[in-house]
């Protein structure tokens, strides 16, 4: 029986299409890892990493950390990628689509992309084993870097090609790094038949990011994309087209730049499903946003206003958003939208009133 929302929630069937890899380390396992690879990294330090003031900053600072000093071994990246699935998992999250950033971790590592690649999808399988929790691992262009850098990366996959390796990414600081800066490697992508996303319009940068991200990048999916809505004839368009937009209800600018007594109100995730935009929501980095999918989830109703009927509506955007075969689409929706129908039906049996 359901006898709760929370724990409705959790047992929802869920995506996670907006994960950071490095924004998912146990606290436990990074003291362990710094302790263990010999990192200047403090306990001290560490455990103010998990600390989430009431005007978080972002978490950049902490990657590079784990970049540069923490992060070492195949075996710990095999172990990460294995205990976010087993986190994921227990909110019954099913599918999982990861985003890396190859790029620093080529740089501080000494392990060649092969090894890296082959590490973390060996914790992948680990977990699918395990939880039977499935994923694919989404590269992602580290866009403080040279374009270059975006170049090799996709020169890499290709000669370490994997299906479960699906396509390409781009985060990182979006400020100053526009995406058509990144031209050629989402050009490479492409011919090389990856499939491609974008972070776009975050951190309040202009709605002519998402533009250029859909018109030049020719990305499928968007990530964040806030500003979208500054601008109607673009929002109109990604209505028509059907196109996913993976939000994040922890995003750490507008819990920074908005009061929080008027933060869930001028969120622009209020306004983006009931403009008819796609959205789903995700965990983006749950180990530093102290969130997991459960509170996601509900952070859609109790901040934002949406029914469990909206709810419903994001989790059918989600496996429309996925990278996954159709056959296998087809069949969760109508498997999940039976299950969350079941689910709900318990719930509203066993509420109060």
């Amino acid at each position: 029986m359901v006898d709760d929302l929370q724990g409705l929630l959790r047992r929802i069937p869920k995506v996670e299409l907006h994960c950071h890899l490095l924004g998912t380390v146990r606290k436990a396992t990074m003291k362990a890892m710094a302790a263990r690879n010999g990192a200047r990294t403090t306990g001290d330090e560490i455990e103010a990493f998990y600390i989430r003031g009431e005007k978080p900053v972002g978490v950049l600072a902490i990657f590079r950390e784990l970049e540069a000093h923490i992060l070492k071994t195949p075996a710990d990246f095999r172990q990460i990628a294995c205990e976010y699935l087993e986190d994921a998992a227990a909110h019954t999250v099913r599918y999982a689509e990861i985003y890396w950033n190859p790029t620093g971790n080529l740089l501080h590592t000494g392990l060649s992309y092969a090894e890296l690649q082959a590490a973390v999808l060996a914790g992948m399988a680990d977990a699918e084993r395990d939880f039977g929790i499935a994923s694919s691992l989404i590269p992602s262009i580290d866009r403080e870097a040279p374009p270059e850098d975006a170049a090799r990366m996709v020169r890499l996959m290709v000669a370490s090609r994997d299906p479960r390796v699906p396509g390409i990414g781009i985060d990182y600081r979006e400020t100053g790094n526009p995406p058509e800066k990144f031209a050629l490697a989402y050009a490479l992508a492409r011919e090389a038949g990856f499939r491609v996303t974008a972070h776009a319009g975050e951190f309040g940068e202009p709605w002519n990011n998402v533009e250029t991200a859909l018109d030049l990048l020719q990305v499928e999916r968007l990530d964040h994309a806030y500003t979208v809505l500054d601008n109607p004839e673009l929002t109109a368009r990604c209505v028509r087209d059907g196109i996913v937009i993976t939000v994040v209800p922890t995003n750490s600018y507008y819990l920074r730049t908005l009061d929080r007594a008027e933060w869930a109100e001028r969120h622009p995730i209020r306004r983006m499903g009931r403009a008819g935009l796609r959205i789903h929501p995700n965990t983006d980095d749950p180990a530093f946003h102290l969130t997991d999918p459960t509170r996601c989830w509900q952070s859609m109703m109790a901040d934002f206003g949406y029914s469990l009927a909206d709810l419903r509506g994001f989790m059918l955007n989600g496996l429309d958003g996925a990278w996954i075969e159709d056959g296998l689409r087809d069949a969760w929706k109508h498997e999940w939208s039976a299950e969350f129908d079941r689910l709900v039906a318990a719930y509203e049996a066993g509420a109060p009133g």
